[in-house]
């Protein structure tokens, strides 16, 4: 291996100016194939002050920790940003650049690549190294196909699918930074602040152990030809503040705003599983009142431990789609879950 050229992770902070798990888990990778070619590894930081993040990783075994710092890389802008990865990527000579899959990098990873003369490769699941050929694989065709990629360009860059690694974990030390410098344009965008979808709940926790998946069997009439929408909010909400789980939702029910029909308040289109690129990877998954639509278990796949509530026994979850189907009433169910958990 050419001692000139590196593997480089590539990171943005969070807004507490620390290093995200998605990050870390881009780090763990980067550090693996720099192993494999025996390459060196170089960290690659943007952010406004970046010493905290350095100290954080400083026991990576990076040769070199590179950085874009200063007011102007805090928020994500695509000028800041594409400016801040391509200088990083061209002061480290980087043969493969390694980067989580956020929506911070997604949106320029490919412009960088374009500006190197490289390839980019997005919504990787898994990297292999063999015989020092550097391999990935994703997902096709919305998940129905794996396929494995190598390429011969150079830089190749690599967004890693949040979830999907191991984070690299170790202790903090110091560590040297070097700065990198950075010509930016005049700035036309600036950040004035943060909008959040209207919620009086946290149901979104991509790190929770459980999914729990609501689908619109919830809203609609029940035995005594009456919905209980108010009913299942509570039992849903009730399951979620006893045991920290994750809420997801079918594309059915997160359509139902856009119906005139009665909704779950919390419920929103970010609750959705199953859209392109939203692939939950909890190790449990409990789906409720689902019909095993297609586009829904299309990410449903991924979860490790797969169980269903549904009161068809010939349900799309009973063909194959789950490990355990209990054919029973999701209220009368999550009534019981709920009373043990109390």
């Amino acid at each position: 291996m050419d001692p000139a050229v590196s593997i480089l992770s590539l990171a943005h902070l969070e807004p507490d100016g620390s290093l995200g798990k998605p990050a870390l888990e881009a780090l763990r990778v980067a550090r693996q194939i720099a192993d494999s070619l025996g390459a060196p590894l170089v960290a690659g930081l943007v952010g406004a002050d970046v010493e905290a993040a350095a100290r954080q990783i400083g026991s990576c075994g990076a040769a070199r920790v590179l950085a874009v710092s200063g007011t102007e890389f805090a928020q994500s802008r695509y000028v800041s940003d594409a400016a801040a990865a391509e200088a990083i990527c061209r002061a480290a000579s980087a043969l493969v650049v390694v980067a989580a899959g956020t929506s911070r990098w997604m949106r320029v990873l490919a412009g960088v690549a374009e500006r190197l003369g490289g390839r980019v490769d997005t919504h990787v699941t898994r990297v292999g190294v063999v015989n020092g050929s550097v391999s990935v694989a994703r997902w096709y065709y919305r998940q129905r196909i794996e396929g494995t990629v190598s390429r011969a360009e150079r830089p190749w860059i690599i967004a890693v699918e949040p979830g999907a690694h191991e984070a690299w974990r170790g202790a903090a030390a110091s560590v040297p930074v070097e700065p990198v410098p950075v010509s930016l344009p005049a700035l036309r965008t600036r950040v004035t602040g943060v909008r959040s979808p209207a919620s009086g709940e946290q149901t979104i926790r991509p790190d929770a152990e459980l999914l729990l998946v609501a689908g619109a069997g919830w809203t609609k009439k029940q035995p005594d030809l009456r919905t209980h929408v108010q009913e299942a909010e509570g039992l849903i909400l009730g399951f979620l503040h006893a045991t920290q789980a994750s809420l997801g939702g079918s594309k059915s029910l997160v359509d139902l705003s856009g119906e005139g029909q009665d909704v779950l308040p919390f419920m929103t289109h970010l609750n959705q599983i199953g859209q392109t690129g939203a692939s939950p990877r909890h190790r449990k998954g409990l789906a409720t009142c689902c019909h095993g639509e297609e586009p829904h278990v299309v990410g449903w796949r991924f979860i490790a431990e797969r169980r269903a509530i549904n009161l068809n026994p010939n349900c799309g979850w009973a063909q194959g789609k789950t490990d355990v189907l209990y054919v029973a009433d999701a209220f009368e169910v999550m009534k019981k879950v709920n009373q043990r958990l109390a």
